[in-house]
C-alpha cells in the first residue's frame, strides 16, 4: 500500500522482452539504499516488484496484465516514471491510501494555467465517473491529488507548482494519456451498498 506522495523521479534505463511482458530496467539514486528483492515500489501508479538491483538501476518485472491495463505499455527507454516506496506501519500518511492498481488509463483532454498553479482535465469512460465526486481523492500517474472539477466522464486535477516541479505530471500535453486509480473507499462502499441493497429487495 502506498500513500500517493511521490518520493522521486526516476528515468528508464533498458526494457527488455521477456515472454509476453517486460522487464523495466529504472534509474532511481535517491531510494536505492532502502529497497530490497521483493520489495513493492509504485512506479507511475502501479504496483511492481523489485527483481533485482545494481548499482542505482532496480529491475522490474512488468506483466502481460499490467501491460494491457496501464501507460507503462507505451514508455519508452529515457521516459521519467513518478516512484513511491511502500508505507510502513506508523508512516505519516500524506495523501490518501492507493494501492497501485491501476482502474482507467485516462486521457488529458484540456491544460489551463491558473496563476502559478495549473489545471489538467481528464477524460475517462463513463462507467467509471461514478467514482467521482466534488473534492474526492483521486491517484494519478501515482500522485494523489484532488478531484477539483468534474463534468460527466470529464474531471479536473489543480496542480500546484511543487507536484509540477516533482513528479511527471508537469510534462503533461494535451493527448497524453495517464494511469487513475479510484478511491478503494468509494469503490468498498458501492460493493458493500450494492450488496445491501440486493439483500433486502429479495
Amino acid at each position: 500500500m502506498f500513500s500517493g506522495i511521490v518520493e522521486t523521479v526516476g528515468k528508464i534505463k533498458k526494457i527488455e522482452h521477456q515472454g509476453q511482458g517486460f522487464l523495466f530496467y529504472i534509474e532511481m539514486e535517491k531510494l536505492i539504499k532502502k529497497l530490497k528483492l521483493g520489495s513493492s515500489v509504485c512506479v507511475q501508479g502501479v504496483c511492481l516488484t523489485v527483481r533485482a538491483k545494481s548499482g542505482r538501476v532496480v529491475e522490474f518485472e512488468v506483466m502481460p496484465e499490467t501491460l494491457r491495463k496501464t501507460v507503462l505499455k507505451d514508455k519508452k527507454v529515457g521516459a521519467l516514471v513518478n516512484l513511491e516506496l511502500s508505507l510502513k506501519v506508523g508512516q505519516e500518511l500524506g495523501g490518501h491510501f492507493v494501492y497501485g492498481h491501476v482502474d482507467e488509463v485516462g486521457k488529458v483532454t484540456k491544460i489551463v494555467k491558473e496563476g502559478t498553479n495549473i489545471l489538467i482535465y481528464l477524460k475517462i469512460d463513463k462507467p467509471w465517473q461514478k467514482y467521482l465526486a466534488a473534492e474526492c481523492s483521486v491517484t494519478v500517474d501515482g500522485v494523489s491529488l484532488t478531484v477539483a472539477r468534474i463534468k460527466g466522464n470529464i474531471f479536473a486535477i489543480s496542480l500546484i507548482e511543487y507536484t509540477m516541479t516533482n513528479t511527471t505530471l508537469g510534462n503533461l500535453k494535451v493527448g497524453d494519456e495517464v494511469n487513475v486509480e479510484f478511491d478503494m473507499i468509494a469503490k468498498y462502499l458501492e460493493k458493500f451498498t450494492s450488496n445491501k441493497q440486493s439483500k433486502y429487495s429479495k
